[in-house]
């Protein structure tokens, strides 16, 4: 079954906004086993937009329709959809009181536009899912390949072929629209096309190395891969997420998917060491919060260049572990992301937080107080120094700083040469510094002892501002998490 994506709105076409939707959907469509060949992009424009559904339904077995599906007058991917069928639009009284009550229960009157989201061609039916006011539609259509849709109870033109078609039509909004995919798209294609095998993916994260570099690394393995045919390998360059390495295993079930994923990883991980720092919809924050936990450790983050970047990541990921959630939407306890249990809350999310907070010092006011000259317990250099900010030493002064200040066991900070003019050779724009310190913590049952320590780090990273501020936070992170397994 040859499957493709149209994906309805001006604003894709005007950068407005990314068109993520299609290359998620196109990621899963195959996983499922099913064949997409072709990604379409169309605003908002009646003559275009058929023109695209009637290309798509001529070369393709199944389209799924993204977006154009609001109360607005430019949503009109119903009333093309139902013009390509040759078929009139009714009101689906289910659906009008289900938009009703969701008004309701937000004690907001209904305008009536919304009623034109209740509206569906004669011989669709609506998808089961539906989280937001806007309906999904399944479309079997009867069509001629060059000429069109064969009407309901209409006769084909006398010789001409009828190719079974199927048209899902799904809402733009993400989370809306992947709802439906899961729900009822995915399992009705591959019903459709009787894929009887499951597959399967797990997705490796790395952190340190490039694209071309764990290439590089795996190409043997790879090789052999290739020639067995099952499981696959496939990278994934995803920026300050890292590199994903993906495995992908098709079995006559689930279970035996997973055993060939399970056998994969086991090959993989020891060629790749510490460069997988989490698997799937986990990440670097939920990774380091995990250890932390393990280790009964609390964290403080006292940040300059990365402007609290530090700190929003790891409370969103602390609030999604508590609700037993990864940041991705995987529920903990999945294979491959941290349980309750090493987070360090075990009743699921009311134990003390792991993450104690965060200090954004832009300000030179600010960073002498932090680093609070007359103390030495924060600065090594004597009563009346402190090191430069932008240094290994600045760093580490920081880091201690981090820990005191917010009264937790660990400390991480980030500085930077961020200012072009502060350049030198030595230490070019670029220039990061990272730094952690750790206080002594005895043995409490099992939770094993912690040995006090502070680790510095100087490297240096390309782009412009944003990109060196964004860096230095997983960096940072990434040197906690390695200096916590032991690693580093």
């Amino acid at each position: 079954m040859k499957t493709e994506i149209v994906a309805v709105g001006t604003e894709l076409l005007l950068g407005q906004i990314v068109d993520t939707n299609s290359s998620w959907m196109g990621e899963q469509l195959a996983l499922a086993g099913i064949d997409s060949h072709y990604q379409t992009k169309v605003g908002d424009n009646w003559d275009r937009i058929e023109d695209a559904f009637r290309l798509a339904l001529d070369r393709s077995d199944a389209v799924i329709v993204c977006g154009g599906l609001g109360p607005t007058q430019d949503d009109i991917t119903r009333e093309v959809l139902a013009s390509v069928m040759g078929v009139e639009l009714v009101l689906d009284e289910r659906i009008a009181e289900r938009i009703r009550a969701m008004f309701a229960s937000r004690s907001r009157p209904m305008p009536e536009n919304n009623l034109r989201q209740a509206m569906v061609p004669v011989g669709a039916s609506p998808i089961p899912q539906q989280p937001g006011t806007a309906p999904g539609l399944v479309a079997p259509i009867r069509w001629v390949q060059g000429t069109g849709a064969v009407a309901p109870g209409a006769e084909p033109p006398d010789g001409a072929e009828v190719l079974d078609r199927v048209v899902y039509v799904v809402p733009g909004v993400p989370y809306e629209m992947r709802e439906m995919m899961n729900g009822t798209v995915l399992g009705d294609l591959q019903r459709r096309a009787g894929v009887s095998a499951t597959i399967e993916s797990r997705v490796l994260r790395t952190w340190g190395q490039s694209e071309s570099g764990l290439a590089e690394m795996l190409a043997g393995r790879i090789d052999e891969l290739d020639e067995a045919g099952n499981p696959t390998l496939a990278f994934l360059a995803s920026g300050i997420e890292g590199i994903k390495v993906r495995i992908t295993a098709k079995g006559a079930d689930s279970a035996e998917a997973w055993r060939l994923i399970e056998s994969e990883q086991a090959v993989l991980e020891p060629l790749l060491g510490d460069l997988v720092f989490a698997y799937d919809d986990d990440n670097m924050e939920a990774a380091v919060l995990a250890e932390l936990g393990r280790l009964g450790l609390t964290l403080g983050v006292a940040e300059t260049i990365t402007g609290g970047r530090m700190a929003n990541r790891l409370s969103s990921a602390e609030a999604a572990m508590r609700a037993g959630t990864a940041p991705g939407g995987a529920k903990l306890g999945d294979p491959g992301l941290a349980s309750a249990a090493d987070t360090g809350q075990p009743d699921g999310g009311t134990g003390p937080r792991t993450f104690a907070g965060g200090i954004v010092a832009r300000s030179e006011h600010l960073t002498e107080y932090l680093l609070h000259a007359g103390s030495s317990t924060v600065s090594p250099m004597g009563d009346d120094l402190v090191p430069p900010l932008a240094s290994a030493a600045g760093a580490e002064a920081l880091a201690r700083a981090a820990r005191l200040r917010t009264g937790a066991s660990v400390g991480l900070a980030v500085t930077a040469i961020e200012d072009r003019n502060a350049a030198t050779p030595e230490h070019p724009f670029g220039t990061a510094f990272l730094a952690v310190s750790i206080s002594a913590q005895p043995a409490r049952g099992d939770i094993p002892a912690v040995a006090h320590r502070d680790k510095a780090d100087e490297i240096r990273l390309p782009g412009d501002r944003e990109r060196l501020a964004d860096y230095s936070a997983i960096s940072a992170l990434n040197l906690l998490r390695l200096t916590l397994t032991g690693r580093r």
